[in-house]
């Protein structure tokens, strides 16, 4: 690990201010993949700007807007937070659970939304519920539909410096999310979050399969018109050691499977 300075801002302009006078400091939250980063010297950061504890970065609240009522998360709530939470349960219960099944108990209780929606690792689990919902990703600088904050592995819109601050939920009809998990590190090897909107529209979201999240338009075209559901083809399927392509393919139209199960009987 390379040496580096360590600050601890008490709010988000003041943590703008220490990344706007340094080009090489990095934000720290749950610290998931930066420290391992710096651990195996693969990051070096001047500055290590830690944002976990700004109190404005860890509000869940249920608020309305002119398009309706939306669930406001802070991008420092920490995937148990997220998880416990007995409000956001009654009203969305697929992200409380998606969150409960994130990594294991070490994982859930330092990694934070911001953080896991910033790094858009392919095998994320927040990513298909931000795509799936329709979530708005909200910066210090300006608001992101998520369509066009994921922009494939490890990268997303966001610019230098530019901080996350509050991930917004609109308020489906009804959604679940079924994952294949790792037995080892419980990333999703492949997971699939299905979403009914309040227009009546269907929205399917796949992570763990490809280069990155993905919607699933063949599978929604065909849940909304009550037809079976295509076999899932993409050209860029994920291959490694634990699973072919054409396998977690597979596993995507069981996922998808076992999460509409859930929307119909609401476990």
């Amino acid at each position: 690990m390379y040496a580096f300075r360590y600050q601890r801002p008490s709010s988000v302009e003041a943590a703008l201010e220490l990344v706007s006078s340094d080009e090489e400091a990095k934000y720290l939250a749950g610290g998931m993949t930066l420290i391992p980063a710096l651990k195996h010297r693969l990051a070096s950061p001047s500055t290590l700007i830690d944002i976990a504890r700004i109190p404005s970065l860890h509000v869940c609240e249920r608020i309305g807007t002119a398009a309706g009522v939306v669930w406001r998360l802070g991008a420092a709530l920490r995937h148990v937070e997220v998880a416990q939470h007995a409000g956001l349960a009654g009203d969305l219960p697929a992200l409380t659970r998606l969150a409960a099944g994130i990594g294991d108990p070490q994982v859930r209780a330092r990694g934070t939304i911001g953080g896991s929606v910033a790094n858009n690792d392919p095998a994320a689990d927040y990513p298909s519920s931000l795509l799936a919902l329709g979530a708005v990703v909200v910066t210090d600088r300006r608001r992101l539909a998520a369509e066009d904050f994921f922009q494939g592995m490890f990268t997303t819109a966001l610019e230098e410096r530019e901080m996350i601050v509050a991930v917004e939920f609109p308020l489906p009809r009804r959604a679940a999310y079924a994952k294949f998990p790792h037995p080892a590190t419980g990333y999703a090897m492949a997971g699939v979050f299905v979403a009914e909107h309040q227009d009546g529209s269907w929205r399917v979201a796949v992570t763990g399969v490809g280069a990155g999240v993905f919607r699933w338009e063949a599978a929604e075209a065909a849940i909304a018109a009550g037809d079976p559901v295509p076999s899932l083809e993409r050209d860029d399927l994920m291959e490694d050691m634990h699973a072919p392509g054409a396998y977690r393919a597979h596993l995507a139209s069981v996922m998808l499977a076992k999460a509409r199960s859930q929307l119909s009987t609401g476990v």
